[in-house]
Order: structure tokens, then sequence, then C-alpha cells
């Protein structure tokens, strides 16, 4: 090599693909470009298992009760390397499972420990969970154990239940059947802030305009700022984001106080330290750490000298015990303000008796005052809070059955109905929680109802739209929602904007009668309808196909109906139907994307569905935007035929409004929104739109539409294992 060559010298030989070392991708030349990945992020390529793997089949064959034994046992065996507090791994792992777990938010149902993901970034990395990667490092020989039998989410949570009964706790139960993620999901919105503990999610200081879908308080926080409102202390003020915090996990007052509580009434806080000694965390850490991060090499970082959240010290005088510690001493003593070792905000008692002392961690001949964040001290000075934990502290039997509720609730809440857990701990109790639906007839007779729905003198739209609003509330995030139950006739559904309240209430109206008549359920008429549609709507454009139809969904009741927590599933924009309830800052085509990804579709599904719902006449209200057919109720694929003719142009008529022009006597032809427009533009969605523009492909069109038009349908019955 020429030393003096200027343009060739230090030079790598090799092609840097994005983020590597500059941190950007090729697509960041275009940031305005419609980005695609959030369809693609859990792509099969990333997964080692094959696709012939059932974890599903495989966490049957686990020996539930061996691995018991081995984590009760692991929770006293103290590693040298990362020693146990107390010699208890208990109040480590817990912190891990309920830091999995407590990431869950109910607007959008992502988060959530049901994949595992506390393995990757951003999460592995974040502040509020320094020193989580031990917690996991230390289960390795578990999860080594028993392979493929035993997936790290389901270990995360589990090591976190049996250290609740390692310390005494009656847990309600466990389900297994969490499946891992094999990368990042980098496209959830954990906020918008650029910087660690940021925090621009408000208007202002009003605390209730917590930005949607979000829950946690700051950029890297599960909950609450420990040390109070921005790190102020005022535990009232903490009330406020604590109630909307765990809201937002789903959690009433009660479920609350007990979580916060009972996560508290075992282990400890750590700050006895400069946190500034810690290196890196775990993403950003050097290759001889081998992942794991926030390691101290300028003094011992372990033991009594771990710094976490900056906070020093144990909540209850026998950490590795469950008792009504935590409530005894938070109402015997008055608290004053200190600070930590770390330098962080901590609520001491005054004047504490030396019993009520918790032991060193290390030590036992060392006492030391226990401590409260300010979110504990809320519970002692919100009045709604208060009531409650003065209650559990008289009521211990009490208290213990609700956190060991709660605690289920926490950790399974994104597990989706309890059709899916597996063990012999599952509950047989239905929790109104877990959305439960009642299984629904098989043996009646579809040739009939089908003849029945054909006969009803409902149009393709009606029966297509009833069936894809159904349906369409279904989120792959935390497996909620979806026509299974035919809850779009109950409250709140059967009154959203979106699902058009007068038109929905005739369609049901025939289906109730069908349905009475024939012994099927309204679930299942209302799903059969919609394939009656599409069925009409293929033979009509010259196809005579068959939806596939599989029988059994039951209709579920306003008493298993949560309808507060349902209001979370409300659309408050729809693609597929070209709706959009207001203006948001959002663009129409992203808010698409983002729906797309929750009910389990690729870009190409996408595409197909949307083509064909325009031509079948879905749009909300009857609109005539992206209807680009004169045949208006025939699956074909007009939509993708005018949108690539380019005797057409196209120009800005309005907000989100475009029209389509012939060139060459300049009449408007049809009229589109940026949802209709955004398949012609976007390079890889208009490589799908001439797919379907295909002069040979419009039996390819009708077939691709039936099978994701199924995969929409079926999304939610599990008792099929359907996979999205």
């Amino acid at each position: 090599m020429d030393q003096n060559n200027t343009e060739t010298a230090g030079k790598c030989p090799v092609m840097h693909g994005g983020n590597t070392l500059t941190g950007k991708s090729n697509m960041d030349w275009w940031p305005n470009a419609l980005n695609l990945n959030i369809l693609h992020q859990h792509d099969t390529k990333t997964n080692p298992m094959g696709k012939d793997f059932s974890y599903r089949e495989e966490v049957k064959k686990l020996d539930v009760e061996a691995l018991k034994k081995d984590l009760l046992n692991f929770m006293t065996e103290s590693q040298e390397w990362w020693p146990a507090d107390w010699g208890h791994y208990g109040g480590l792992m817990i912190r891990m499972a309920w830091h999995a777990a407590g990431s869950y938010r109910i607007a959008d149902g992502r988060g959530g420990a049901g994949t595992g993901n506390q393995r990757f970034a951003p999460l592995n990395s974040w502040p509020d969970n320094v020193h989580l990667d031990k917690a996991r490092r230390l289960l390795w020989p578990i999860k080594k154990k028993y392979g493929n039998k035993l997936s790290w989410a389901d270990l995360i949570v589990f090591a976190g239940t049996m250290a609740y009964e390692s310390m005494g706790l009656k847990t309600f139960g466990f389900g297994f059947g969490r499946e891992d993620i094999w990368q990042p999901e980098k496209d959830i919105n954990w906020g918008p802030e650029k910087e660690w503990l940021g925090s621009s999610r408000y208007e202002g200081d009003n605390r209730e305009s917590l930005e949607n879908p979000l829950a946690a308080v700051q950029m890297g926080l599960i909950y609450v700022n420990p040390q109070g409102v921005n790190g102020q202390p005022d535990p009232l003020r903490t009330a406020q984001d604590v109630r909307l915090t765990f809201a937002r996990m789903a959690m009433n007052d009660e479920e609350t106080v007990a979580l916060t509580a009972g996560g508290h009434t075992v282990g400890k806080a750590h700050g006895n330290g400069d946190a500034g000694q810690l290196g890196p965390d775990p993403e950003a850490a050097e290759i001889e750490e081998q992942g794991l991060g926030w390691i101290n090499k300028t003094s011992r970082g372990i033991g009594r000298n771990t710094v976490t959240s900056g906070l020093e010290g144990a909540w209850t005088t026998h950490p590795t015990k469950w008792d009504k510690g935590y409530f005894y001493l938070l109402f015997n003593y008055d608290w004053e303000l200190k600070k930590s070792p770390a330098g962080a905000w901590q609520w001491e008692p005054l004047n504490i008796k030396e019993e009520d002392k918790p032991v060193d961690v290390e030590d036992p001949s060392i006492l030391h005052n226990p401590i409260m964040t300010d979110a504990d001290m809320a519970m002692k000075k919100d009045p709604i809070y208060r009531e409650i934990s003065e209650r559990f502290f008289n009521e211990p039997e009490y208290f213990s059955e609700v956190f060991a509720r709660a605690w289920f609730k926490l950790t399974h809440r994104d597990m989706g109905p309890k059709a899916r857990y597996l063990g012999p701990d599952v509950s047989k109790e239905d929790l109104i929680w877990q959305d439960p639906v009642p299984a629904g007839p098989k043996d009646y007779d579809v040739v009939a109802v089908k003849a029945r729905i054909a006969n009803s003198g409902l149009t393709v739209s009606e029966m297509v739209t009833t069936a894809w609003d159904s349906a369409r509330t279904f989120r792959g995030s935390d497996l909620r929602g979806g026509a299974n139950g035919a809850r779009i006739r109950l409250a709140p559904q059967k009154d959203w904007e979106g699902n058009e309240p007068p038109r929905l209430a005739r369609v049901l109206a025939v289906y109730e009668g069908i349905a009475t008549n024939t012994g099927a359920s309204v679930a299942d008429v209302i799903v059969l309808a919609g394939n009656v549609g599409v069925e009409q709507a293929a033979r009509a454009a010259g196809f005579d196909l068959t939806v596939p139809f599989s029988p059994g969904r039951g209709d579920a009741t306003e008493e298993m109906t949560d309808a507060g927590s349902f209001e979370a599933l409300e659309p408050i924009h729809d693609g597929y139907r070209n709706w959009l309830k207001k203006d948001y800052a959002v663009s129409a085509e992203e808010l698409m994307l983002d729906r797309t990804q929750l009910m389990g579709l690729t870009a190409a599904e996408m595409t197909v569905l949307v083509g064909g719902m325009r031509v079948l006449g879905t749009n909300h209200g009857g609109t005539k935007q992206g209807v680009f057919t004169e045949r208006e109720g025939v699956l074909t694929n007009d939509f993708f035929v005018n949108l690539t003719d380019m005797g057409f142009r196209w120009e800005p008529a309005g907000n989100n409004l475009y029209e389509i022009i012939d060139r060459k006597t300049g009449v408007v032809k049809w009229a589109a929104t940026r949802v209709d427009l955004v398949f012609g533009s976007n390079s890889i969605l208009r490589a799908y739109a001439e797919v379907y523009a295909q002069d040979d492909n419009k039996e390819k069109f009708v077939k691709d539409f039936i099978s994701a038009w199924t995969k929409v349908m079926n999304a939610d019955r599990f008792d099929i294992e359907q996979k999205i």
C-alpha cells in the first residue's frame, strides 16, 4: 500500500452497514420518507429456531416442578461476581420481572414481558434497568439447562414469581407460553426525548397531558421518578404521576397501592456510591464486557457498594420476607427528606427503633435506616391511597390476596386470553381483564347460514364493512380485540364513531335474527357475512372462490366485558376505510402503518387489503376518495390499475385531499387521500401495487385479498392457533 496516497490511506476496504459506525442508514438521506420497517421488525430471517419450531409445543414438555426447585435453590446460591443482597436474589429477580412487565401500556398494547424484549436495546440499557443485565446473566445456567422448553420471556417472569413464593407469598398462579423475539423492537414509540431521563412529554406542567400512548413519565423510566416529579420531592404531585401511569397500565387505585407496597416489601434500592463511576450501559460497553454494562472499574461496585437508582436502603425491616412491614414502617414513623450517598433524594424515618432497622446486606451486625421513595410517601399522603393502605395494613391477608392478583395481572396482561396460558399453575378462574369469551357452537349448518345472509338484502359494502369493523380491533401487541366475542354489539364498541352506529345497529339486527334461527353465534354470523360479501364480489369479477371459514366463535356478554379497558381499543383512524376521526400531527399513512403492525399484517397484505376494500365500497361514511373504479362492489384490481395509469396526473385539492385528473381532457376523474396515493408514491408500496395492477394478476389479486382477509378474521382464533 502506498502510504503517501492520501486518497486510500487508512480507509477500510469494506462497506459499512447503517448504524455500525456512522449511526445512520442509507434512508437518512430522505428523513420524510415513509418508513415501512415497523411492518418487518420480526422478520423470520432473524429467528434461529427455524420455521418448524413451535415454542407452544416445546414448553408443554417442560418439567415445571423441577424448574421450581432449581429456581428456589438459585435464590440463595449467591455468586461472588455479583453477590445477592442478604444472600437472597429475590429482590433482584422481582425487579427484573417487574421492569419487564411494567413497560406495558394499555393504549396500544405494546411493551410488557411477553416477548423477552428486555434482552435487547433500548430496554436492556434504560437507566431504570441498571444491573438487570446481571439478573439475566445469573439466570443463564437455568436457561441453558432447560433450553428450548423455556423461553427467556417465560423465565424472566417466572423467576420473579418464584422469588415471591420463596419469600412467603402465596401467588395466584402462572401461565407459560411467552415466545421470544430475536431482535430489538426499534419502532416502538418510547417517547420524543433524545436524552436519557429527559421529560418533554407534557404540555407545560399539566401532569394529565402525558402524551399517548406513553405511560412512563420520563425517557428511560418504567414508571415515575422515585425522587419526585422531575427529581423534586412532593408526594402529592408524585401521586398524580403514579395514578396516571398505573391507569395507563390498566391498574386501578387498589391495584396500584398493592403493587407499590408489594414491590417494596422485599429487596432494596442501591445508591451507596458514586453513579459517575459506572461505565457505559450494555449496548455501549466495550466488547470485552461481553454484554454487561454499568461496570464500576474504579471502586468496589458490588454488594453493599452497588449503585442502581441512586437511592440507598431497604423499605422494610426484613427485606427477604413477605410481611406487612412496609405499612408498619410507613404509618408508625414520621419521615424526613435526606440525600443518599449517591446524592439522590429519599425519605428516612425519625427516631426509629433499633429493632425496626434492616441489617446490612453483607454484615448483619450493621444496621441501617429504612427508606421510602416519593411514590411510597404518596401512599401515605394521598387521601385515596392512604385509605387503601390503611386497610391493607389492618388486613394483611387481604393485602396479600390483592397483591397476588395484581402481580398476576401485571405479568400476564399482554399475553391475551387465558386460552393461551400453558402449564400446571394456570388458574381456573376467569378474570374480566382476560377478555373472556365463551366457546361458540360449531355444529350448525354453515351453508344454511350463508344462504340466509345472501338473501338478507344486505349489500356487499354493509357485510364486508361490519365484519372488518368487528375484527380490526385486534392487536398483536397484547392479543386483545378481534371478532371473537362479537363485542362490537356491546358498549362501548357499538357507539364508536368509527363503527358508524346507525349502520351497525341496522346490520346487527339482521344478524341477531339469523343467529337465533340457525344456532350460530352472532360473532360467527358477522364474519361469515363478511366472507359472503367477499365471495359475491369475487364472483362478480369472474372468480368463483370460497373464503375459508372456521366456526366456533362465541358471544361475550356485558358481564364478561371490562368496558373501561376497551375504550383504549377505539379506532381513531382507519386507512383501510379511508377515515380519520380528526386531523393529527402524524400523517394518515403513518397512522395506517401503526394499525397494520398491530394487526400483524405485512406491507404486501396491507396493500392488497386497501386496494380491495376501496373497490368494495367500504369507505367510512360512503366517501369516494380512493374508489378508483366504475364497478364498485366488484372485487377487481381497478384501484391499482388506475393508480398506476400515467394517463392521469395528481394534484392537491385540500387538506389530505387530492384530485386525479385526465391528462388529455383535464377532467377530474377520481378523488384520493394521502393513504391512497402513498401506494403510488412510496417506492416499496408502488412495487407491490404494480404487481396487482398487472393484466395477468387479476386472479392473484383476488386470492391474495382472500388470504389476507382470512388472516384478519382469524387473528384472534387462538383455538385454531392462527399465527400472525
